[in-house]
């Protein structure tokens, strides 16, 4: 059946993510809440953005794709 609304998949962009060199993190405003996940550089502390954060599911696929078990949160 056609669907109006239908349930949307969180895109993860490709990304070469190197342990090594980066870690997860999500960053959070404090002032409106916003989160982003990504990867930040543990040398430069340069971070990349990569998914907008709008509820558990999209840190679960994030999880999911890069094969992480927790994530740091960064303020």
């Amino acid at each position: 059946m056609f669907n109006i609304f239908p349930k949307r998949k969180p895109d993860i962009p490709a990304y070469d993510y190197d342990p090594e060199k980066e870690i997860p993190v999500i960053r959070a405003s404090i002032c409106n809440g916003e989160q982003v996940a990504g990867f930040k550089n543990k040398k430069t502390g340069t971070f990349h953005e990569l998914v907008l954060i709008r509820d558990e599911q999209d840190i679960n696929a994030f999880k999911n794709a890069f094969g992480l078990n927790e994530i740091k949160k960064e303020y």
